[in-house]
C-alpha cells in the first residue's frame, strides 16, 4: 500500500454533525503518537463557545469539564493519537453484509469513540453528574510518554472523580479492568569471528534460541479476577542482532511482551520472566501495571444496567489502569471491535458508533432506557 502522508483538513470541526461524520471527520486529521497537535487545536476550536465547559489544554492533551456542583463527578476519556497509517486515511465508507462501516486508521482505535465524547461534551449543558472530559496524546507508545500521565504529574486535581469511562472499542459492551503489559529485552552475548572461520567464535543470535524455543511453547494462562476471566500472552516481538553479513554475530537482543493478568503486579510479571529465562540477561524496558475490574463499584454497576451492557474482561492495556491506581473504578466502553485495532482493515460499524452515543447519552441525562 501506498504510504504517502495524508492532506490535512483545515476546516473547522462541526460537533452539530452526526457521530458517524465527526468519527470520519477527525480519523481523516492525521494524528500518529507525537503529531496531535493538529487535532488538538481543532478539538479546542470546537469547544471554545461551550459556555458550560472549563477548557485546559495541556501540551497536546484537552481536558474539558463542568462545574456543576453535582454530587458525583465522571472522568470520559480517550486517546487522539492512532498507531502509524498505512494507506488507510483518507477513510471510506462500505457496505458488508448490509451494515455500513467506515474503514480507516483510528475508526476502531479510537477515534468513534472520541467522537462519541466530543458530541457530547458540546451538546450536554446540564449532565445528571458533573463531568470530565479528557482527550489525550501519546496512547499508543511508551507509557512514560502518555497524555494522561502527564497531566496526572502536573495537575492532579483534575483526576478527581467517582468514576471514569475509557472510550476504548469494546463492541459496545463494557470491559471492565485491563491485563497489565511488560516489555523485557533478553540479551545474549558472543565473540565476534569472521563467518568462514565461525568454529572460533560465539554467535549470539544462534544463543537465542532455547528462548524461542521455550516462548513457542508456552501456553497462554486464563486467570480469574474479580469474576472476570483474563488471557494472558508471553510473545517475542523483536529480534535484533547483527553486524555484518560475513561476521559471526556477538550481541542479540529478543524483546519480549507479556500481557498479565490484573491480579499480579508489574514486580511479579517481571519475576516470573526471569525465572522462565535465567540463562540471560533481562532489562525491563516498559511496563505498566494492569487494572482489576472495578465492577463491585456501585457506580460501575449503576452504569452497567444502564446502558444495558455485558460486563466483559479487557485483554490490553489501558488507561483504566490509572484510574484504578487512584482508587478509581474504572471501565472500557466504546465502540469498534477491538480485534481489528491497528489493522491496516481497521473499520467500525456506524449503527455501533450511533448506539453507544445513545446509551452514553441517556446514562448521563438520566434517561430511562
Amino acid at each position: 500500500m501506498g504510504m504517502a502522508a495524508p492532506v490535512r483538513p483545515t476546516a473547522a470541526l462541526d460537533l452539530s454533525a452526526d457521530v458517524v461524520a465527526i468519527t470520519q471527520a477527525i480519523c481523516d486529521v492525521p494524528s500518529v503518537s507525537g503529531d496531535e497537535g493538529h487535532l488538538a487545536d481543532l478539538v479546542v476550536e470546537a469547544l471554545a463557545d461551550a459556555g458550560h465547559l472549563e477548557v485546559i489544554r495541556d501540551g497536546d492533551t484537552v481536558i474539558a469539564r463542568t462545574n456543576l456542583g453535582r454530587d458525583r463527578r465522571v472522568v470520559i476519556a480517550g486517546h487522539l493519537d492512532t498507531v502509524p497509517i498505512n494507506g488507510n486515511v483518507p477513510t471510506r465508507f462500505a457496505d458488508e453484509d448490509g451494515r455500513r462501516v467506515l474503514w480507516g486508521r483510528g475508526t476502531v482505535d479510537m477515534k468513534a469513540g472520541v467522537a462519541v465524547q466530543l458530541k457530547l461534551a458540546r451538546e450536554l449543558a446540564d449532565p445528571v453528574v458533573d463531568v470530565t472530559w479528557m482527550w489525550y496524546d501519546h496512547e499508543e507508545v511508551a507509557a512514560d510518554l502518555n497524555g494522561l500521565g502527564r497531566v496526572l504529574r502536573t495537575r492532579p486535581d483534575l483526576f478527581h472523580a467517582d468514576f471514569a469511562i475509557l472510550g476504548e472499542p469494546t463492541r459496545g459492551e463494557v470491559e471492565g479492568g485491563c491485563n497489565g503489559t511488560l516489555r523485557v529485552d533478553l540479551r545474549a552475548t558472543g565473540r565476534r569471528a569472521h563467518s568462514a572461520r565461525s568454529w572460533v567464535g560465539e554467535n549470539a543470535i544462534h544463543k537465542l534460541a532455547p528462548a524461542l524455543e521455550r516462548l513457542a511453547a508456552h501456553g497462554a494462562e486464563t486467570v480469574r479476577v474479580d469474576g472476570l476471566d483474563y488471557r494472558e500472552g508471553l510473545n517475542a516481538v523483536f529480534v535484533t542482532g547483527g553486524v555484518a553479513g560475513n561476521v559471526i554475530p556477538d550481541d542479540a537482543v529478543l524483546t519480549l511482551n507479556y500481557r498479565f493478568a490484573p491480579s499480579r503486579s508489574v514486580a511479579e510479571a517481571t519475576e516470573r520472566v526471569r525465572a522462565m529465562f535465567p540463562e540471560y540477561e533481562v532489562e525491563v524496558t516498559d511496563a505498566a501495571e494492569g487494572a482489576r475490574p472495578g465492577l463491585d463499584d456501585a457506580l460501575a454497576q449503576e452504569f452497567v444496567r444502564a446502558v444495558g451492557a455485558e460486563a466483559r474482561p479487557k485483554y490490553g492495556w489501558t488507561d483504566v489502569a490509572r484510574f484504578s491506581a487512584l482508587g478509581i473504578p474504572a471501565v472500557n466502553f466504546g465502540p469498534g471491535d477491538p480485534l481489528l485495532a491497528h489493522a491496516d482493515d481497521e473499520r467500525v460499524d456506524c449503527d455501533q458508533i450511533v448506539a453507544c452515543e445513545r446509551a452514553l447519552r441517556d446514562w448521563l441525562t438520566g434517561a430511562e432506557r
